[in-house]
């Protein structure tokens, strides 16, 4: 009877995010007008899209045992730079330079972590701080609008409001890709295996050949290079790219889907499937607030409480 027990609670633990999902999708469509309605799924989408990037990046990120913190500065910069050079550059050219500045910032970060054996969340608190400023400086203070940048402008505001077919929005593309690539990696390639053996043991990693200053480099860069596709497209949706307010609080959403979605904040498992589940999560939560006119604070709360669950949960399944 208490191996049945066991066996039950083990199993409410694993398929605990699914069933909170399958929860307020069916809390919605009872209580919820015009849930279902095609604006709605079109808006969760595109609401969805940099909290999907930057969490795919983030679950690399925590399946090392690290944490960045500075994915929402990384977004806001690469907001910027894109918007600064593609008058004089073209688009192709901004969004390149934009994406690989970002890269050289993580692959920074990695190499102050893997090899200097700093602590990840003291670095990139530092530089969420610095970024942020960096952002603020490149636009002078003030919001850049897309619409005073002439036709270059237009082709990236393109990207936040195209729909395929007219129909689906285009923030879909980015999304299955990076689950798509994440995935790959972690479930079929060397690197794959070797960023959760150094998040199980960074220690023991190293002593079996595993190059872990090398490892930790490749996942901060990563976790940049998905921040800053992230930052672009949010701009190109609101078809401004404000430094102050640009990813704010983008590193939390992507913490808090990736911890939902089961990746260990302790490292050595990578759960990608389940941070989509958890920026869903996180989404469906502000969608019931918004829809049902509850105010936003609220929202705040539902989430808080249920990363603490899902930290609770962590803490049960490691015993």
């Amino acid at each position: 009877m208490n191996k049945t027990k066991q066996d039950y609670l083990q199993f409410v633990k694993k398929y605990s995010a699914i069933t909170l999902l399958l929860f307020f999708v069916l809390l919605n469509s009872l209580f919820t007008p015009n849930f279902f309605r095609i604006g709605n799924l079109n808006n969760v989408i595109t609401q969805l899209c940099p909290t999907i990037l930057c969490g795919m990046g983030m679950t690399l990120v925590i399946s090392t045992g690290g944490i960045d913190i500075s994915v929402g500065s990384v977004m806001a910069l690469a907001g910027v730079l894109t918007a600064r050079l593609m008058p004089e550059t073209g688009l192709p050219a901004a969004v390149l330079a934009a994406v690989a500045v970002s890269v050289v910032v993580g692959c920074f970060t990695g190499i102050m972590v893997g090899k200097l054996r700093l602590q990840a969340m003291v670095i990139t608190l530092g530089l969420m701080l610095g970024l942020r400023g960096v952002a603020q400086v490149l636009c002078g203070g003030r919001d850049i609008y897309f619409n005073k940048l002439g036709e270059v402008g237009k082709q990236l505001s393109l990207w936040g409001t195209y729909k395929l077919g007219g129909v689906i929005p285009v923030q879909i593309i980015p999304i299955v890709l990076s689950v798509a690539a994440v995935w790959v990696m972690i479930e079929k390639t060397v690197l794959g295996r070797q960023i959760q053996a150094v998040g199980d043991n960074l220690r023991s990693s190293s002593l079996a050949g595993i190059n872990t200053s090398r490892t930790l480099m490749i996942v901060y860069g990563l976790s940049t290079f998905f921040a800053a596709f992230a930052g672009i497209f949010q701009a190109a949706k609101v078809s401004v790219a404000a430094g102050s307010s640009l990813g704010q609080l983008a590193e939390l959403d992507a913490i808090a889907a990736v911890v939902i979605g089961g990746t260990p904040m302790s490292g050595g498992k990578a759960h990608v499937l389940g941070t989509v589940v958890g920026a869903l999560i996180m989404q469906m939560i502000t969608l019931t607030c918004v829809m049902n006119n509850i105010p936003d604070q609220y929202a705040q709360v539902f989430k808080a409480a249920i990363i603490v669950f899902a930290v609770f949960i962590q803490r049960e399944q490691a015993k």
